[in-house]
């Protein structure tokens, strides 16, 4: 299913435009001693240093979905990293592996900031990225990565989620946070119930962080990605007019930061 994923998300009405001058490679790294490959993306045609966005992937580890969205923002302008959390060539074939391996970061928040930052520094060394404008974005365990990323103090722009994780057992953090926070959820997303939406704008507000949540309805979890073709009561789903909204919000935002 994974393998279509390039022809979905370029029939998507998320798709991005001018992929033809993409320049991709894989970048190994380490965390430690962990081993890591991320996927770089930036369009060579472009002359001097543009933003950077980093981009986190969901539970199933760096497959072809973040790196098809890592190509999009490329072609929009932008260096774009998506990183790699598991350890080179490490992905889940089955959810319970993938809820396995995500739970040994969700348990180990200080764990998931470090493996975070290791992307973020591959991003931020890159010669063509502008180090003032970073933002980092991420889907689902890839959302919470992002968030947790953002509230260990790094230096991020801002941030976007879709369809993440807004808990933390470290709200607190959220004071760390140096950027502005845009949050795409699905309405019926059982991952993310409406507590959860009440506790992240007390936990926002208390910090004085300029945030906004964005609420799709008729969407469930994994909204965006096109290889989510089970039904809607299934709980993972895909839904293209959500997808399409909550990718121009992104640039929106985008825009307001990086100008």
């Amino acid at each position: 299913m994974r393998n279509l994923l390039l022809i979905l998300v370029a029939l998507s009405g998320a798709a991005g435009t001018g992929l033809a001058k993409v320049k991709t490679e894989t970048v190994q790294y380490k965390d430690g001693d962990t081993v890591l490959e991320g996927y770089l993306a930036y369009d060579d045609s472009v002359a001097g240093k543009r933003p950077g966005v980093l981009v986190c992937h969901e539970w199933w580890g760096l497959v072809d979905y973040p790196k098809h969205r890592a190509e999009q923002l490329a072609g929009q302008g932008y260096v774009a990293f998506a990183l790699d959390m598991y350890g080179k060539g490490v992905t889940a074939k089955t959810p319970q592996d993938a809820q396995t391996r995500a739970r040994a970061f969700y348990t180990n928040r200080p764990l998931m900031r470090q493996r975070a930052q290791a992307g973020l520094e591959v991003l931020k060394n890159h010669p063509l990225v502008d180090t003032r404008r970073i933002a980092a974005i991420g889907y689902c365990f890839g959302g919470t990565a992002a968030l947790e990323l953002a509230r260990s103090g790094a230096d991020l722009a801002g941030v976007v989620t879709f369809h993440g994780n807004l808990s933390t057992p470290t709200a607190d953090d959220a004071k760390n946070i140096k950027g502005k926070v845009l949050i795409c959820t699905g309405a019926d997303d059982q991952s993310v119930k409406p507590e959860d939406i009440t506790a992240f704008e007390d936990e926002m507000r208390k910090a004085k962080v300029d945030y906004q949540i964005n609420v799709y309805g008729d969407a469930v979890h994994g909204f965006t990605n096109p290889a989510a073709t089970g039904p809607k009561s299934g709980g993972y789903s895909y839904n293209a007019l959500a997808d399409r909204r909550s990718w121009e919000a992104m640039q929106t935002f985008f825009n307001e930061l990086f100008k």
